[in-house]
């Protein structure tokens, strides 16, 4: 299996307010069979009905005892978005709110000194945005990973 992530599919509850949000914040979706892709850089960001996605991974469409007593609700998964300058996570985090999503942590410094923030989208998928000045952008916005053996 090849080292890289293609698609990232976000179970969603109503797929035209999803679709509406990433579009409020400047994502050009295509709709295709009641599923919206978003090219997001080298892969792509996908919108689908969130109980077609779980049958599709064949998955219960409501959480067992078991997953409730764990603490259902965060599905385990954070998408990160980072950017070119700290203004940019606040530029976001406007826009997110405006677009009516749910910022979750304010924008600070991290432990590690780096600037982020973290939100949720109306479906509660969870994303980080961050500036990160020890990750490289590459100008289509790829990241691309530091050789971190180098600073040991």
């Amino acid at each position: 299996m090849e080292q890289r992530v293609s698609l990232v599919t976000l179970g969603v509850r109503d797929l035209a307010r999803a679709r509406r949000f990433y579009e409020a914040l400047g994502w050009q979706g295509q709709e295709v069979e009641r599923t919206v892709f978003f090219q997001a850089g080298g892969l792509a960001v996908v919108l689908w009905d969130r109980d077609l996605l779980a049958a599709d991974c064949g998955l219960p469409t409501e959480p067992s005892a078991e997953h409730e007593a764990r603490g259902a609700g965060f599905g385990g998964i954070a998408l990160a978005h980072n950017v070119r300058s700290r203004g940019e996570v606040d530029e976001i985090l406007a826009a997110v709110r405006a677009a009516g999503g749910t910022v979750t942590k304010p924008a600070a410094v991290n432990a590690l000194g780096f600037y982020s923030s973290a939100f949720t989208d109306p479906d509660g998928h969870a994303w980080e945005v961050a500036h990160n000045p020890g990750f490289t952008l590459a100008a289509d916005g790829s990241l691309i990973l530091p050789d971190f053996d180098a600073d040991l």
